[in-house]
């Protein structure tokens, strides 16, 4: 792969899908680790482990398949882990992190998983990856009552562009936003510092009580809320790709990892979207190259995974929602298309839409899984009722 042959725009979407990764879910990682009592050095660790697992094993899956298949650390999982390590130890959370790595690979091996993807109807799974887009979408332009100057700019940019160079109307969205904040003085760069911090190798405790009050709700979670997801959002692409072996290499990742501070390796959703669009490339067969630069600028962040926080504080929140936003603006109105085609299908697509961007919490699990779950069985139910 080189750099020369990649466009652009390719590029962008690499890096803005990494971007989006570390800002939506750094300092949720930074808690949990922090809950189980790492220090500030450890935590850097993390990072680093974090990073060079995803770029790893985004680079390692993409070049296998030519497809833009992007890995992500599950933030709902972290999420879960803020409150499930709370008076444990690292050696606990290291055991809890093998334990769930382990269960997810025995899932890929049995192809029980697999199965359950494959009935999946794919305007479900589309307005499920809808649903889970929309808050992007509503919080880009909810930053535009606060920031208007920032955002509105970047607005404008991405609507000319689109009108004259629709390739660069993120790259022009993103040059417009950093002049504006340059301008006003928004991009704190003084706390900015480089730095590498090799991870340490945590011995793991496997605690029986933790393991079932933690290790098996933080497996349920991944697996429902950034694997299924994630294979979802593939599918709805127009991507196949066995999932079996996804998960089996993904959670294998994970397993080896585990004792570094990789608490997971998954199958991204969101930041895999932004791969997937046409902005990033007009010919879904050269996508891969998106996902490819990904992996590449994951391995950039975790060689600097101590100033990952540090850069985050940088740049102004609003705009990288902002880019965010826009950069899935594409998939978001695609995959509402593919949703809502098939008229004998639309009901149960918009309650599949509308539970996932509910943001619900049902019994630990995300509303990405229950939208599927709700939505399948009004598919069910609606499918029968037409036969009839």
């Amino acid at each position: 792969m080189r750099a020369a042959f990649i466009p652009f725009p390719t590029l962008l979407a690499g890096f803005v899908a990494v971007l989006v990764g570390y800002a939506s879910s750094a300092a949720i990682i930074w808690q949990a680790a922090a809950a189980a009592g790492a220090n500030a050095q450890q935590i850097s660790g993390w990072m680093t482990a974090l990073g060079l697992a995803m770029g790893i094993s985004t680079l390692a899956l993409t070049l296998w398949r030519k497809v833009p298949i992007l890995t992500a650390w599950s933030t709902p999982g972290a999420a879960l882990l803020v409150a499930g390590l709370q008076g444990s130890t690292l050696n606990d959370a290291v055991g809890i992190f093998i334990f769930a790595n382990a269960l997810i690979v025995i899932c890929g091996l049995t192809g029980w998983f697999a199965r359950l993807m494959k009935l999946i109807p794919h305007s479900l799974a589309a307005a499920m990856l809808a649903g889970i887009l929309l808050r992007f979408g509503l919080q880009a332009f909810a930053t535009l009552q606060g920031q208007l100057l920032l955002c509105g700019s970047m607005l404008v940019s991405w609507l000319l562009f689109k009108a004259l160079a629709p390739r660069y109307a993120v790259v022009g969205a993103l040059v417009a936003g950093i002049i504006v904040a340059l301008l006003k003085g928004d991009v704190v760069t003084q706390t900015s510092t480089l730095g590498f911090v090799a991870p340490q190798f945590i011995a793991p405790h496997f605690s029986l009580t933790q393991l079932i009050s933690v290790g098996i709700p933080f497996f349920l979670v991944t697996m429902a809320s950034q694997n299924a997801p994630g294979l979802a959002t593939l599918q709805a692409s127009g991507y196949r790709v066995p999932v079996s072996p996804l998960i089996v290499i993904s959670g294998a990742f994970g397993l080896l990892l585990a004792p570094f501070g990789v608490y997971s390796v998954c199958i991204a959703a969101i930041t895999a979207a932004i791969c997937q669009s046409p902005d990033a490339h007009p010919d879904p067969q050269k996508r891969w190259l998106a996902a490819a630069a990904a992996g590449v600028f994951y391995l950039l962040a975790g060689v600097f995974g101590s100033s990952i926080t540090a850069l985050m504080a940088a740049l102004p929140v609003v705009w990288i929602q902002m880019l965010a936003g826009l950069a899935l603006l594409g998939t978001l109105s695609g995959s509402l298309f593919q949703a809502l085609t098939s008229a004998h299908e639309r009901d149960a697509a918009m309650v599949t839409f509308l539970v996932t961007a509910s943001g619900i919490t049902l019994a630990g699990v995300g509303s990405a899984f229950w939208g599927l779950v709700i939505g399948g069985a009004s598919f069910a139910l609606l499918s029968r009722q037409a036969r009839a």
